[in-house]
């Protein structure tokens, strides 16, 4: 018993030690910790819940038809303006034919309303030459009938011719006049007929062409569901194109994270596909109008009297730098962690604009105006300008 007591007295001492030596490493972590947190990690906001986001454009055919041939499909980059899909185009080609058929007879029929008014003029002075000569002959029959030289069934003749005379005249100026009603104003080229037959014209063109789907943008083809020989309808969708240099990050943060989250302060992406080698510097850009939940597909009912309380996340969008994404590609929907540092009130921004534009669908208005004015100077001879018309139709142009 009197050795004993020395090895017990040795193991609490040592045990003691440990303990002391223990609390010292806790409370060296805590303060470590508490630094850690004071100095840095309260600065910082963070999420694993956040993913590529991007435009999806979506392909589909602006006139029905058989489809004849496909030449994109799943994967395969293509540009702006490269063809993707055809049509069969047998009945908008007969419909162009007819449209252009149908100008050019509307233009050679305003072309001889034109040129009627110069025979409706000559009309008019014809019948005046002749109320002249009646007139005359009137006078010189009832200057000798006091005389007995004519009789009164002569002057009643003559009497008669006036009358006719008078009534021609008034006929061959209201023709005039109908007929200038069609042309005044106007020109060939600017007559009510002709450009109702030039927009059917410019229609007929724009249907033949769009039997060609070409691409609005430059990017990945995906979800190609079009197939040979397929009966499609205006509208069907065809397949989508993703352009992978316009996206984004949505991250999404748990609401008690949002207090100090502004727009304009930097963010830090770490994408899983290729780990913290690759780091992406981002801006918060903006917030969503609303949590993930209230526009998911069935929102939550959370006034039903079954309630449980869910911690709501919000989207928040983020600006990634574009050489960044350049060097390092990146595909929607692939999973990424965003850091916002939140030290300050991050940098005055003004409100973000959108402007997507594509311009492969402008020559083709251009395509069918050319076609037009070729139809239209073909066949108006010399009405095709607003000066020739008016001096074909006896209006004097004023010198300027």
């Amino acid at each position: 018993m009197s050795e004993a007591l020395p090895q017990n007295g040795n193991g609490n001492g040592k045990r003691k030690r440990q303990l002391l030596l223990l609390t010292a490493v806790l409370i060296v972590v805590a303060i470590a910790f508490s630094l850690y947190w004071f100095l840095y990690a309260r600065f910082y906001e963070e999420t694993d819940d956040a993913y590529v986001g991007g435009n999806v454009v979506q392909i589909s055919a602006q006139v029905g038809g058989t489809v004849t041939s496909i030449k994109a499909d799943d994967t395969q980059i293509v540009k702006a303006g490269q063809q993707l899909v055809s049509l069969d185009a047998a009945d908008s080609r007969i419909a162009l034919a007819q449209a252009e058929a149908a100008l050019a007879q509307a233009v050679r029929q305003t072309r001889q309303t034109f040129l009627n008014n110069d025979t409706l003029s000559a009309n008019v002075a014809a019948a005046e030459t002749n109320l002249v000569r009646a007139r005359d002959d009137l006078q010189r029959r009832q200057a000798g009938i006091a005389s007995g030289a004519v009789s009164q069934e002569d002057l009643a003749h003559a009497q008669d011719a006036v009358k006719n005379a008078v009534a021609a005249l008034d006929q061959a100026r209201a023709s005039l006049a109908a007929n200038r009603a069609l042309t005044d104003r106007t020109s060939v080229t600017e007559h009510p007929n002709v450009l109702q037959a030039a927009t059917q014209v410019r229609n007929a063109y724009l249907n033949y062409a769009r039997v060609n789907i070409v691409a609005p943008v430059s990017g990945f083809v995906s979800k190609r569901s079009v197939q040979l020989g397929q009966r499609i309808a205006a509208g069907s969708p065809l397949m989508a194109i993703v352009p992978l240099e316009q996206i984004w990050i949505d991250a999404n943060f748990k609401e008690g994270q949002l207090k100090h989250i502004r727009i304009g302060q930097p963010v830090e992406v770490i994408a899983d596909v290729y780990g913290s080698d690759v780091k992406y510097k981002g801006t918060v850009i903006g917030f969503s109008a609303g949590t993930g939940g209230a526009f998911s597909l069935l929102p939550a009912q959370n006034a039903t009297g079954n309630w449980i309380k869910v911690v709501q996340r919000v989207p928040v969008r983020i600006a990634l730098d574009p050489q960044e994404v350049q060097a390092h590609p990146l595909r929607i929907g692939l999973s990424t962690t965003a850091t916002v540092n939140i030290r300050g009130d991050g940098k005055a921004m003004e409100a973000a604009t959108t402007d997507y534009q594509t311009n492969v669908y402008s020559d083709l208005g251009k395509q069918a105006d050319d076609i037009v004015e070729r139809i239209i100077s073909d066949n108006a001879g010399g009405l095709s300008s607003p000066a020739a018309t008016k001096k074909k139709a006896g209006i004097v142009v004023p010198h300027t």
